[in-house]
């Protein structure tokens, strides 16, 4: 096999492959058009699963010479079928349950829980900066801090002592 043959192949397969690869980025479009509308913020892991499944079937149904069209777009269709489902089947509690991460007490009037911690992947530094992020100088002021099924960390202040004015 000859340097050229390595590096460029046949121009007519690639170009085909670039036509299927054009076909198949129309068709995962047109079927994120048609599904629920969920932003990239608000990604729940099964959403994460789906967006990784068709961007591998996309890109090695396009480059391999034995995969058409047909094949390509039956496997994202199946994927989006399932993938709705899923979100459909999210509002009965077992499958919930089954699919959704649990949400985990991070901080407990200012008490921080590592153990839900270790669980989260977090470290007490990436505790702080959340806190610095959402304008809370540490963990003392903090009634709740709660890592949430999509992986962002909600924070309830404590609230002002009775008789005291509001913030």
């Amino acid at each position: 096999m000859t340097a050229h043959e390595v590096l460029l192949g046949d121009w007519r397969v690639a170009v085909w492959a670039a036509v299927k690869g054009v076909a198949l980025f129309a068709t995962a479009l047109a079927l994120f058009r048609i599904s629920e509308r969920r932003t990239l913020a608000a990604f729940a892991p099964f959403d994460w699963v789906a967006a990784v499944a068709v961007g591998a079937v996309v890109g090695r149904s396009a480059t391999a010479s034995d995969t058409s069209w047909l094949t390509g777009a039956a496997v994202l269709l199946a994927i989006f079928a399932v993938h709705s489902a899923i979100a459909r089947l999210r509002f009965l509690d077992p499958v919930r349950r089954l699919v959704d991460p649990p949400l985990r007490v991070l901080v407990r009037d200012g008490v921080v829980d590592q153990r839900n911690m270790r669980r989260c992947g977090l470290t007490p530094t990436d505790l702080e900066a959340i806190m610095r992020q959402q304008g809370y100088p540490g963990t003392s002021s903090v009634h709740l801090a709660i890592f949430e099924a999509k992986g962002a960390v909600s924070v309830v202040p404590t609230p002002p002592p009775q008789g005291s004015p509001e913030r």
